[in-house]
C-alpha cells in the first residue's frame, strides 16, 4: 500500500470551527487517504470474502446545514447505492481516535434474523479478541471492552428495539504511535477487519440478495 496513515493534522480538522470550513478540510485532507485505504482494504476483504468486488462509500456529510460533523468515515461493504441496508466495514475519525467496526446500523435488512444468527451461537463473537470494544449506538463515541460488555442483552436490544444497534472492532488513539507507521498502521485495520470477517459471514448468511446486488 502507499505511505498512507493519519496525522495530528488530520485529527485536528475536528477543531475546526463552522460547517463549510470543517468540511473543506475532511475533503482536502481525510477524504483523499479513505479513497485510497479504501480501495486496497475492499480488494483484501473481496478475496477473503470471495467476491468479485466491494463497493467503497465515503460519507459526505449532504443533509448537514449547520452544525460540522463531529467524526467522518467511510464503508465497506453492501451494494452501489448504499451500505446502510447491510453489515458492512467501517474506518472512522474522531479528534481523539480512529474507529475500526465492522456495523450493523440504522436498521439493515433482515436485522432481527442477523441478530437471532449471534445469539443463538455467538461462538464467533467469543473468539474475538480481548483488545476489541463494542458500541450500540454508531452517533456516541463512548464503547465497552468487548468481555466487559453484557453481550447477550445488547444484541437482544439489537434484535428487539428499532433504534438498537451493533457495531464491533478497535480503535486507535490519535497520540498512538502506531500510527506513526503506515505501514503498520495499516496491518492493524486490516487484520481488525479480518477478525471480523467470520462475523459477518455468520450474519450475511441470512441475507436474501439478488446477483446483481453481490
Amino acid at each position: 500500500m502507499k505511505n498512507c496513515t493519519f496525522t495530528k493534522e488530520d485529527f485536528a480538522v475536528f477543531a475546526i470551527e463552522g460547517l463549510e470550513p470543517r468540511m473543506s478540510a475532511i475533503r482536502k485532507q481525510i477524504q483523499p487517504k479513505f479513497r485510497i485505504l479504501g480501495q486496497e482494504f475492499a480488494k483484501a476483504l473481496a478475496i477473503e470474502l470471495n467476491k468479485d468486488s466491494l463497493p467503497v462509500h465515503i460519507a459526505q456529510h449532504k443533509r448537514r446545514t449547520k452544525n460540522a460533523p463531529k467524526d467522518t468515515w467511510m464503508a465497506i461493504g453492501g451494494d452501489s447505492r448504499g451500505y446502510k441496508k447491510y453489515p458492512h466495514f467501517q474506518l472512522g475519525i474522531y479528534e481523539t481516535h480512529l474507529f475500526i467496526w465492522l456495523a450493523f446500523i440504522d436498521n439493515p435488512l433482515h436485522e432481527e434474523k442477523m441478530a437471532l444468527q449471534i445469539i443463538e451461537d455467538p461462538s464467533l463473537l467469543a473468539k474475538v479478541p480481548d483488545d476489541y470494544v463494542v458500541s450500540w449506538d454508531h452517533t456516541k463515541e463512548s464503547v465497552v471492552p468487548v468481555r466487559e460488555a453484557n453481550l447477550l442483552n445488547g444484541l437482544i436490544r439489537w434484535q428487539t428495539v428499532k433504534k438498537g444497534e451493533f457495531l464491533i472492532g478497535r480503535q486507535i488513539l490519535a497520540n498512538d504511535p502506531l500510527l506513526l507507521d503506515p505501514e503498520m498502521t495499516q496491518r492493524y485495520i486490516l487484520d481488525t477487519f479480518m477478525q471480523l470477517v467470520p462475523l459477518y459471514k455468520q450474519a450475511y448468511s441470512v441475507y436474501e440478495i439478488k446477483k446483481s446486488t453481490v
